[in-house]
């Protein structure tokens, strides 16, 4: 895949990012860059592929990668921002205010931005300044099973969005046969159990309203916050959820969905398919997995059941200590270019900030899946980031905590969720 990738970048990426050439004198320039991704490779195979097109135009700079998984790649950033000693480039997503609250980035004022969504730039300024390359976004995605929704005898609704009472039918209705209605955890994520709350709390309160309650501006009292945590605590008592959903990792929820033991839905980024797309010995669905995409459920007093939200995920920032600013900014600009944009779709099959055209997509594989997604944000009114990506400091960690761990696991009352909450404020 790597070679046909960077045969493929290699026609697109021109000479834009080129900075030397074959003549070139002196020692190549190394830029060090670690990542997150090293287990989802449709998205490592795509940076890689366009970091050896970017040194075979530029043969005087030298990119030394290290790929990790999430969690220890983070750890190890905090150490080396700390000593002095971290990479050029590096992963982030942009909920780590910290970075740029320490002065750890570079500005990247200097960027080809005419290239990029205006919202996915928006989510990495700080301060009037951009610090982040958005190359991947998504949407919170309700994927489902549709055998299993065919062996339960139920219809996905024609407008693919089920009414609140027989959305809570389903769930009682797959846990009766003994399917676990929706695969989910949180053993090393601190935001997928959220999505239940604020995907429904956004649809409730609408985008203006529900921009309030994350800034602290609408009471977490509000008698339209109580109800709809209420119905969702009332799905998860139904049974919705895995009796492992603490501990329950992202990859192994993924598993948990399409292979073993099974469940009729899945609640997810649109990055689903970095992992499910994987050959099925690397965690990826099984080959004939019946895949279906509908919307969240209509929510009980719902004032915008089309609202969603949307996001920026992986993106990649520079050490604002590095010695070669000019050669990681003609590296991340290699990646902006509408053609880029649109291999990013055809090969990882995930939306990206990067401008692009889902309607040049040849792959059959990837065109069906940007058809279901397209048809799930149909007439969508989107709020731009998941609440850890918006709220800073103590009412980011209660919610992880509360909003994301304990109420959807059945540990805590709404009445307590709401108190701590409204005291994180």
């Amino acid at each position: 895949m790597r070679h046909r990738l960077a045969r493929a970048i290699s026609a697109v990426v021109l000479g834009a990012a080129v900075l030397a050439g074959p003549g070139a004198a002196g020692a190549a320039t190394e830029l060090t860059f670690w990542s997150h991704w090293a287990a989802e490779m449709p998205k490592r195979s795509f940076v890689e592929a366009a970091i050896a097109d970017f040194e075979a135009k530029n043969p005087d700079i030298k990119i030394k990668t290290t790929w990790y998984e999430k969690n220890a790649l983070y750890a190890a950033l905090k150490t080396a921002l700390r000593a002095g000693q971290a990479p050029d480039i590096f992963y982030a997503e942009p909920d780590q205010v910290e970075y740029m609250d320490n002065g750890f980035l570079l500005d990247l004022s200097g960027l080809n931005w005419d290239s990029v969504e205006p919202w996915a730039k928006e989510a990495w300024t700080y301060q009037g300044k951009p610090y982040g390359l958005p190359l991947e976004a998504w949407t919170v995605e309700l994927y489902y099973n549709k055998a299993k929704m065919k062996e339960l005898g139920v219809e996905v609704p024609p407008n693919l969005q089920f009414a609140p009472e027989a959305f809570a039918d389903l769930v009682k209705k797959a846990a009766g046969k003994g399917i676990t209605p929706m695969a989910l955890g949180v053993g090393d994520r601190p935001f997928p159990g959220a999505h239940l709350s604020h995907e429904a709390l956004l649809k409730r309160l609408g985008t203006a309203d529900y921009g309030k309650l994350l800034a602290g501006k609408l009471p977490w009292t509000d008698p339209r916050v109580v109800e709809t945590l209420t119905w969702v605590r009332g799905l998860a008592d139904a049974g919705l959820l895995p009796p492992t959903f603490s501990t329950l990792k992202l990859a192994e929820a993924h598993v948990y969905f399409h292979t073993k033991p099974g469940a009729l839905m899945f609640i997810n980024g649109s990055w689903y398919t970095s992992r499910a797309f994987n050959e099925p010995d690397k965690g990826g669905q099984p080959l004939d997995f019946q895949l279906g995409i509908m919307n969240f459920p209509a929510v009980p007093g719902a004032v915008c059941n089309e609202c969603r939200t949307i996001a920026v995920g992986g993106s990649y920032v520079a050490n604002a200590e590095t010695k070669h600013p000019k050669e990681v900014t003609a590296f991340f600009n290699s990646f902006l270019r509408p053609e880029v944009g649109n291999l990013w779709l055809e090969n990882v099959k995930v939306q990206t900030g990067i401008k692009a055209d889902p309607g040049s997509i040849k792959d059959p594989r990837a065109a069906e899946y940007f058809s279901m997604i397209a048809a799930t944000n149909k007439g969508a009114k989107y709020f731009f980031g998941i609440p850890i990506q918006v709220m800073t400091g103590k009412p980011k960690e209660v919610f992880t905590q509360v909003i994301n761990n304990a109420l959807p696991a059945g540990n805590i009352t709404v009445d307590d969720a709401v108190r701590q909450m409204s005291a994180a404020y």
